[in-house]
């Protein structure tokens, strides 16, 4: 069997609002949370009480990603703001110093 090799080299990723898409999904998930609240006993009656639990876990993970998301947003701003900095001599001279590692 042949090895697969790409014919390509792949894109680069993409980026988006990632903190307002997250944010968003965040909210999605709680407020689906407080719209079944009402119907506990319905769901209780049901076995079905995981959609309940599931939406609230979603929610408390979503709290977490803005929390992740929010900081790479800021590293890769600040990653971005120090290489602004730096001249293009001074870059040279840096992966210069890379390579002879």
């Amino acid at each position: 069997m042949a090895k697969w090799t790409p014919k390509h080299e792949a894109p680069e990723p993409l980026e988006g609002p990632v903190v307002a898409t997250i944010t968003g999904g965040t909210i999605l998930w709680f407020v689906l949370f407080l719209v079944q609240i009402p119907f506990y006993n319905w769901f209780a009656e049901r076995d079905l009480m995981w959609w309940v639990w599931t939406c609230l876990a979603g929610g408390g993970l979503g709290l977490i990603g803005i929390w992740y998301v929010r900081r790479r947003d800021a590293a890769l701003k600040r990653a971005k703001a120090e290489s602004a900095e730096t001249s293009p001599d001074e870059q040279n001279a840096a992966a210069a110093r890379d390579e002879s590692k």
